[in-house]
């Protein structure tokens, strides 16, 4: 079980909260689902100390800097918003009881320390020397054992933030009892993180549609020359099954440069159309082609208009690349739920325990 924000008495949330969030974006669309929980512990916490990650960063790496974050989340608050470019712990935390209530705090990218992505229980120490207590609102990164989202909940009250449970409440629907015709979209370049959805799902969907790398990895298996297309150079022995799968729908005609198949067929487009017409509930990560480049968009687009169509399904979608592409186009009226998460729902959707949702649920146990 774990301790959702919402329905915790407001008296627990008084002090200082420190918050996970998410800032892992080239624009604001995750920062902006976030706002319901920071406005909230903007009326119930005296003081916010936000933490979060860009990139993957070798060291500091001035390019992976949160400073201009700060600035972001400023214009969508509307409130002062105090950056940290440091980690002298010590002297962070005499700022922030120093500070008035209601100050919002953003510390500098936390994986510019190495204890952050090894889980660093001492890193976690300071992190919660910070705080009364902590919360999780940063799906996209609950499938990482982190400092901030693992390691950390050993030291402070632990609750999930709305944003993440609206993500979990969503994404266990569509695992549980969705509407059944089932369509499950997944594209985009990494087929190994997208094939073990295919295992999980082999019996509960009624079809899958497969496209950018995922599929190319499939057809190759089935004995199509791919050219120099992307596949999965080590698929595991598992793509050998998923192969052979009856309800599995691929490309049928292609766009190809340079020896590449960069995109899909307009014969593929009506053919998944129709199949996306049937459904009741669709589940969508990953592009079908090469989307950065204009001419090889339409295969995407085209699906998106088919999900559009469809008034009748449950619609959801997820992949950081994916729901960038539907913002840019302005087609996210056409999803039911537009989910944080790429890998982390792509894991949650392979039946994985999220070690940041475990982590949660281990705090609550402990409490009790």
């Amino acid at each position: 079980m774990i301790q959702y924000l919402g329905k915790v008495p407001t008296n627990r949330l008084r002090g200082t909260v420190l918050l996970r969030l998410d800032f892992n974006t080239e624009d604001e669309w995750r920062m902006e689902a976030t706002l319901p929980t920071i406005r909230l512990l903007l009326k119930q916490a005296e003081k916010i100390v936000i933490v979060s990650h860009r990139g993957r960063p070798q060291g500091v790496e001035k390019k992976f800097s949160l400073r201009t974050k700060d600035r972001d989340l400023e214009k969508l608050l509307g409130r002062k918003v105090n950056f940290v470019p440091h980690f002298r712990f010590g002297e962070i935390k005499k700022d922030i009881q120093a500070a008035p209530k209601g100050s919002v705090f953003l510390i500098e990218n936390l994986r510019f320390l190495p204890g952050e992505e090894k889980n660093d229980k001492q890193l976690a120490k300071q992190l919660a020397s910070l705080a009364d207590y902590y919360v999780n609102d940063a799906f996209a990164v609950s499938h990482r054992s982190d400092a901030s989202v693992d390691a950390i909940t050993h030291f402070l009250p632990s609750y999930a933030g709305l944003e993440l449970q609206s993500e979990l409440k969503h994404l266990s629907h569509v695992m549980g009892k969705p509407k059944k015709p089932l369509l499950i979209i997944l594209g985009g370049g990494k087929a190994h993180d997208k094939i073990p959805v295919v295992q999980y799902f082999r019996k509960k969907a009624d079809a899958f549609i497969l496209g950018g790398a995922v599929a190319n990895t499939i057809l190759e298996e089935r004995g199509m020359n791919v050219g120099s297309s992307t596949v999965d150079e080590d698929p595991g022995a598992f793509v050998n099954q998923v192969a052979k799968f009856k309800n599995i729908l691929l490309p049928i005609d292609f766009k190809v440069s340079n020896d590449k198949i960069l995109d899909s067929g307009i014969k593929t487009e009506k053919l998944f159309s129709r199949e996306i017409a049937k459904a009741r509930t669709i589940i969508w990560n990953g592009p079908l082609g090469f989307i950065e480049r204009k001419q090889f968009a339409r295969g995407t687009l085209e699906l998106i208009k088919a999900i559009g169509r469809n008034k009748k399904a449950f619609r959801l979608v997820g992949g950081g690349e994916t729901v960038m592409f539907v913002k840019k186009y302005k087609f996210d009226k056409h999803f039911s739920f537009v989910s944080t998460g790429g890998g982390a729902m792509l894991e949650f959707l392979s039946g994985k325990k999220l070690p940041g949702i475990a982590a949660l649920e281990r705090s609550w146990q402990k409490k009790k």
